[in-house]
């Protein structure tokens, strides 16, 4: 029976994971649960999972919280420092990091630190911090399983090979819903139309992030250090119909790709009962269906994102935290209705072009390199 934290566990991640452990009782029980906002889906998981604690991140909901599990015999905690306290305790086995953005880097490290294996969706854990926690990972002993489809396809293309024998590593990526849009539309493109993506389910940051192809480009981040693959061997490919979610060539010239329908609880399953396969009930391939696998380049003109993550990965040290905090500071406007999607990319550039990156990294350098770029955005008045 294996204890699970689910850090994050009202997301699109967490949901797909409780489901996971739904139906499969008999391995799984969770330990520890935890939500920034939706404190009314957290106490109705948590009535059914029966968590030793859970973490509500948004202290104004702890009232609500604790009046709610108090007679469960469920302890509360609040805010970053509860979210550290939790990743701490010693009663879980493995991590699950799905909390969005930049707030997950500091609990995955204290659940590195305390022995804990992790099953990481969190991608802003490794774009911002990816030598530090790889380093952890490798004094503490303890596995880090990407649950990212893209991700988790390269992680089991890799099972049984040598490091030696991979050429490259192919990221693939549906294209958003606007891979066939004209470039001079891109300048119209409301929130609600980047908000349908084509194929895939998820979270609003990480859907116009999936628009943009910044999501792609953090991914690339994130190979880097799960992989030590360089970024010159690492490559994004277009595939539209979501099918292979990645590929390894290797160096006698063949390829290994990945297959399966876009399903996030596939890849949350891998990771949570590795080296272990589980049957389960979900949707599986069928090329009867599928008969059509098409792939182009990526057009980095009009998806400069991708390219600006690239930039950030070779210039290394603090600048994947600054192109990091300047792409949520971004999209939190574009959402919000006060910048066009174009805008976007402009303000992550003007962050990464004033940043002072001779830093080394350090957790201290990576929240002096956030709050640098949230501040200095504050303030940025586009042209």
């Amino acid at each position: 029976m294996k204890k699970l934290a689910i850090f994050g566990s009202t997301g699109s991640i967490g949901v797909n994971a409780l489901d996971v452990v739904r139906h499969n009782a008999d391995r799984f029980r969770i330990a520890c649960l935890s939500a920034q906002e939706n404190a009314e889906a957290l106490v109705r998981q948590a009535i059914e999972f029966r968590p030793d604690c859970v973490c509500i991140g948004n202290a104004i909901h702890e009232p609500e919280v604790k009046k709610a599990l108090g007679v469960h015999g469920i302890d509360v905690l609040c805010g970053p420092q509860g979210l550290v306290e939790a990743a701490r305790r010693t009663d879980y086995d493995m991590m699950v990091g799905a909390i969005v953005g930049y707030a997950g880097l500091f609990p995955t490290i204290e659940a590195i630190k305390a022995g804990k294996d992790i099953a990481l969706a969190n991608k802003e854990t490794l774009v911002v911090g990816g030598g530090l926690v790889t380093e952890l990972v490798k004094k503490h002993g303890v596995s880090l399983i990407p649950i990212d489809s893209e991700h988790s396809a390269l992680f089991q293309c890799m099972v049984g090979e040598q490091a030696t024998a991979i050429r490259r590593i192919i990221l693939t990526a549906s294209g958003g819903p606007f891979l066939s849009k004209a470039r001079e539309e891109f300048e119209h493109i409301t929130p609600e139309q980047a908000l349908k993506h084509p194929n895939w389910s998820m979270g609003s940051k990480i859907t116009i992030d999936s628009a943009t192809l910044m999501n792609k480009g953090l991914e690339v981040i994130e190979a880097h250090w799960l992989f030590g693959v360089e970024p010159h061997r690492i490559e994004v490919a277009i595939h539209p119909q979501s099918i292979i979610h990645s590929m390894v060539e290797f160096v006698d010239g063949s390829t290994k790709a990945q297959m399966g329908v876009p399903d996030m609880k596939v890849p949350i399953q891998y990771a949570l009962s590795y080296p272990d396969r589980i049957a389960n009930g979900f949707d599986a391939f069928d090329f009867r269906k599928f008969n059509r696998l098409d792939f182009a380049e990526p057009d980095r003109n009009r998806f400069p994102c991708l390219a600006l993550a690239y930039d950030a990965l070779r210039e290394g040290r603090t600048m994947p935290a600054v192109l990091n905090a300047a792409n949520e500071v971004a999209v939190a406007k574009f959402l919000e209705g006060d910048i066009r999607f174009t805008d976007i990319p402009k303000i992550i550039s003007y962050a990464m072009d004033n940043h002072d990156n001779s830093e080394q990294l350090s957790v201290q350098s990576i929240v002096a390199a956030d709050s640098w770029s949230r501040n200095i955005l504050s303030t940025y008045k586009l042209n």
